[in-house]
């Protein structure tokens, strides 16, 4: 009983220290194990051909092409639909529909992709049956495309019952007596949004978008479902470096994840100094 009579932030580093030091024993434990793999055979001499390679090059170009557009897209229409979901389903239930995607795996939903979005899929059918074309081999290449356009419609349509799922509370705590002020002195519903709620919703909008961009980047099952085989995604060059007959690969197939880790990690640290400043402002307008 004593514990709980110590000041808070005591208390609270008591409760969380059991799931903060089994989360850094697991990753630590990853990350250590990676890295002594990584310097086994050529020593750092694997990292210098991780990066040199053109293979790894290209495919952090198209990592951080599809991984930037998904986070982007997804953010912007989770605020469209938080918005809407706020305004006309404030206190209905209909409002829990948008989170059904969010109990879909990643790999069931990009074969949902797969079923529809194919030239043999469902809506190249439909446009045929229709007469809209007239060969379903006129349909646009959306899946095993070049461009990860089948990759960036999954992650988007996973993505967005995320973000409204941590944007509704925001809304939902806002003093909309400033919402008041705003339409007194005039302001329509892009002044009431941008002087009103964007301040409110940037910190946990950066937030949610580098656990998005932290995900996508580095996820596995949809691009290795939907990609090409050139370019491909970081996380999959990976797995076909570890896998393949050659072990001079596997090296740097750990060294390739040790840089993706660091790339996350340093990005991470540069957008929280960014906007520390506004967050801080923040969170002292809510005491």
């Amino acid at each position: 009983m004593k514990l709980f009579n110590q000041s808070n932030s005591f208390r609270l580093t008591v409760f969380l220290l059991p799931s903060v030091a089994i989360t850094l024993l697991l990753t630590g434990y990853g990350i250590l194990y990676a890295l002594s793999n990584s310097l086994q055979n050529d020593g750092i001499g694997a990292y210098a051909s991780v990066v040199g390679h053109t293979m790894f090059q290209s495919s952090l170009v198209f990592s951080l092409k599809v991984t930037s557009i998904s986070t982007g897209v997804s953010l912007l229409l989770g605020i469209l639909v938080a918005k809407i979901i706020y305004s006309y389903f404030k206190t209905s239930s209909l409002k829990l529909v948008i989170w059904v995607p969010m109990l879909i795996p990643h790999f069931v939903a990009a074969y949902l992709v797969l079923i529809l979005l194919s030239q043999s899929g469902l809506f190249s059918s439909a446009f045929f049956h229709l007469g809209i074309i007239s060969d379903r081999m006129q349909f646009p290449i959306l899946v095993f495309d070049q461009a990860g356009v089948g990759i960036i419609v999954t992650y988007v349509w996973k993505s967005i019952p995320f973000v409204v799922l941590m944007l509704l509370p925001v809304f939902y705590e806002i003093d909309r007596r400033f919402v008041q002020v705003v339409q007194t002195l005039g302001g329509g519903q892009f002044e009431v949004f941008k002087m009103v709620e964007w301040p409110w919703l940037f910190p946990v909008l950066i937030e949610v978008g580098l656990i998005l961009f932290a995900f996508i980047i580095a996820a596995f099952e949809v691009p290795y479902l939907l990609g090409v085989t050139d370019p491909k995604m970081i996380s999959v060059l990976a797995y076909q470096w570890f896998y393949t007959g050659d072990w001079s690969f596997r090296s740097m197939s750990m060294a390739l994840m040790i840089l993706l880790t660091l790339f996350i990690l340093l990005f991470s640290v540069v957008i929280f100094q960014i906007t520390k400043k506004r967050r801080f402002i923040m969170m002292k307008g809510r005491m």
